[in-house]
């Protein structure tokens, strides 16, 4: 793994989406930007924040109201919309906004996910990522293949652990 590194911005929209859910007392993860990061390097200084929770579905009303007293903007038309997807986008209030997008948790598969989480530091933060094989796999399913490339050949890759999640999930023609 590699050491987080990210712009104070975006150090401090990671330090407050996480403190958000620990008070909350939601298990969380970071996917997207911050999980490729930690596998493959790289500055967080652009795009959105993207953080995995398992919660029970009222608890998505808790965090958009918790949110909104913790320096997020909140816009309710937006929650509204993202109903379906399980997803309560947020956006961290700093000198250029950070979109958040807290993802609800709710198969079988994001809970392996969380099993097998790593952990990494952020200046004096622990904060949680897949592990190289689910960011594999979330990279594959953003069609971001050459980072699937570049992580399957660190030496913290196991590969038949991939390809065997891959096959079981219904995604063969993705193995490599």
């Amino acid at each position: 793994m590699h050491p987080l590194r990210a712009t104070p911005r975006y150090t401090r929209a990671i330090e407050a989406v996480a403190d958000l859910l620990a008070k909350l007392r939601i298990e969380s993860m970071f996917v997207g930007s911050v999980a490729r990061s930690a596998w493959l390097g790289g500055l967080i200084d652009s795009g959105s924040i993207d953080v995995l929770g398992v919660m029970q579905p009222q608890q998505k009303n808790q965090v958009a109201m918790m949110a909104s007293n913790r320096g997020f903007r909140v816009d309710r038309h937006e929650i509204d919309q993202t109903e379906e997807l399980d997803l309560i986008p947020l956006t961290w209030i700093d000198e250029d906004d950070v979109r958040v997008h807290v993802l609800v948790a709710s198969n079988a598969l994001y809970a392996r996910m969380f099993g097998a989480a790593r952990v990494v530091q952020l200046h004096n933060l622990e904060i949680r990522v897949p592990s190289a094989e689910d960011t594999a796999l979330l990279l594959s399913m953003s069609e971001e293949h050459d980072d699937v490339r570049i992580l399957a050949a660190s030496a913290q890759f196991d590969r038949r652990a991939f390809n065997d999640k891959l096959v079981s999930i219904g995604l063969r023609e993705l193995v490599l």
